[in-house]
């Protein structure tokens, strides 16, 4: 199973950038480039422990439909979020928010199985994983620019 683990640093409190990670319009701002929009569950505002959305996106040029919980929530520190529904076989993002001298370190750590067995492990290696990494750096540098903006 991949694992993406991702840090960025943020110039703004950690408040801040906990509340824009989980800040449904700013996660559909981030994601743009491939039309994600919330089609079901919670659909605007600070997603909270027990939340649901539904997310729908194009994604290889395939409209799909992910849907998430909102799991376990330390506020302004940890939540993470789980696919209850999707085209995973598995996806699993947790997110830490660590105090720093001048601002904020955001960690992702990102587990995900694609489905098809041998070949969607090849699908992970070949190209999957990567384009999962580069959607959610795509995601922190626009959370990072909204927070320090």
């Amino acid at each position: 199973m991949p694992v993406i683990l991702l840090e960025t640093f943020l110039s703004a409190p950690v408040q801040d950038c906990f509340d824009a990670a989980r800040n449904l319009d700013l996660h559909q701002g981030s994601m743009k480039h491939t039309h994600e929009k919330v089609v079901a569950g919670k659909k605007s505002g600070l997603a909270e422990t027990g939340d649901t959305i539904t997310w729908e996106a194009v994604h290889f040029g395939i409209r799909q439909q992910l849907t998430v919980e909102i799991g376990k929530m330390n506020p302004s520190y940890f939540f993470e979020d789980f696919m209850v529904k999707g085209a995973f076989a598995e996806m699993h993002h947790a997110h830490f928010f660590d105090v720093m001298p001048d601002g904020t370190r955001m960690r992702d750590v990102f587990r995900f199985r694609a489905p098809l067995g041998i070949l969607g492990r090849i699908a992970e290696g070949l190209f999957l994983t990567r384009y999962m990494r580069n959607l959610l750096l795509t995601r922190n540098q626009f959370l990072k620019q909204i927070v320090e903006g």
